[in-house]
């Protein structure tokens, strides 16, 4: 499918003197759902980082992507023509490239159970460390569970840029009482919808347990798969905690391009929110249109690859998937399908 832009104002022909990010932002804003859009009309309001409208027709798959080397670290300076992406099986054009650390929406989902209590200042260290290490542009929200789900900023704030304010949500909340996980995933990927950062991503800091949850994990695995939302994980317990569940963190991590990770101690869990803040903000940006253009509901495999010259091996994170839309009853107009 063809893309067609105009703006008003700046027009077509001053776009290209824009800088790459606002670009980027104005691009990505249009990208309404998980990693896909499908053929409609879309257009973006004014807002502080793109202020002009712009509007675009589309068919077009978003990934973020993470690549490392086989010693682990994050590799930056690759190009698109480093960049293999394949749907089915099918290599398909690369269409949109970007490598800019841009600002994200981000959850923090913060198990505050009977279990947590010995770690809360633990967690609470963490959840700092990565926001402090995050964009400073970055729209930052916190829900805390136990068997009840809840926002920690004040009811007038959905999202918080500000340490101080985050220290203080943070802090307010006693661990006790059972563990509903799936259900707080399920919020925060409601609510992470809500930002206005192009990226969307959440931070589970969990034992990975649940006995209290109205949703099951097949339903919170099928909410993450049809989202926008990156996905971290990080397992606290110990080798005595009998909630520990570090399966379900892997899965719900693996599920979105995120990553799990299970420190053996908790002074590990401070650098691993540094380093997954890190690891957000050196993710490559990739789109392309499918060649697959069926509207057949059908669920289709992404295999991102990434290689250079002197680079060694080099393997890459992103979303294994996404839904094809339906077809519109006769008559519907045509919406887009997560």
């Amino acid at each position: 499918m063809m893309e067609s832009f105009s703006s008003a104002p700046p027009a077509m022909s001053n776009l290209k003197t824009l800088s790459r990010a606002r670009c980027l932002s104005a691009l990505l804003a249009l990208l309404f759902l998980p990693t896909s859009i499908w053929a409609q009309e879309a257009s973006s309001s004014k807002n502080q980082d793109s202020p002009f409208i712009i509007s675009v027709s589309v068919n077009m798959v978003v990934l973020h992507a993470t690549v490392q080397d086989r010693k682990g670290r994050l590799v930056s300076g690759l190009s698109k023509e480093n960049f293999q992406i394949f749907e089915d099986g099918v290599l398909q054009p690369i269409t949109f490239f970007n490598h800019e650390d841009i600002p994200v929406t981000v959850g923090l989902v913060i198990d505050n159970s009977g279990s947590m209590g010995t770690k809360r200042s633990d967690v609470i260290a963490a959840a700092l460390a990565f926001a402090r290490s995050s964009n400073p542009k970055d729209q930052i929200f916190v829900v805390n569970f136990n068997e009840r789900v809840s926002f920690a900023l004040p009811e007038s704030t959905s999202f918080t840029d500000n340490i101080s304010q985050l220290e203080t949500a943070l802090s307010q909340t006693r661990a006790s009482g059972e563990t509903a996980l799936y259900d707080a995933v399920a919020v925060a990927l409601d609510h992470v919808k809500k930002g206005s950062r192009d990226k969307k991503v959440l931070i589970v800091i969990s034992d990975g347990g649940d006995n209290s949850s109205k949703k099951k994990l097949a339903q919170v695995v099928a909410l993450a798969k049809q989202s926008d939302a990156i996905i971290y994980t990080v397992g606290i317990y110990g080798d005595q905690d009998a909630d520990r569940n570090p399966g379900v963190l892997n899965r719900i991590a693996e599920e979105t391009g995120g990553e799990a990770f299970l420190p053996e101690a908790l002074k590990d869990v401070v650098p691993v929110c540094e380093r997954i803040a890190h690891d957000i903000r050196s993710q490559y940006t990739l789109a392309y249109v499918p060649t697959n253009t069926n509207h057949d509901g059908t669920y289709r495999v992404i295999q991102v690859r990434a290689g250079a010259t002197a680079r060694g091996r080099l393997s890459v994170r992103a979303r294994n998937g996404y839904f094809a839309p339906s077809a519109p009853a006769i008559g519907e107009a045509k919406q887009a399908r997560p």
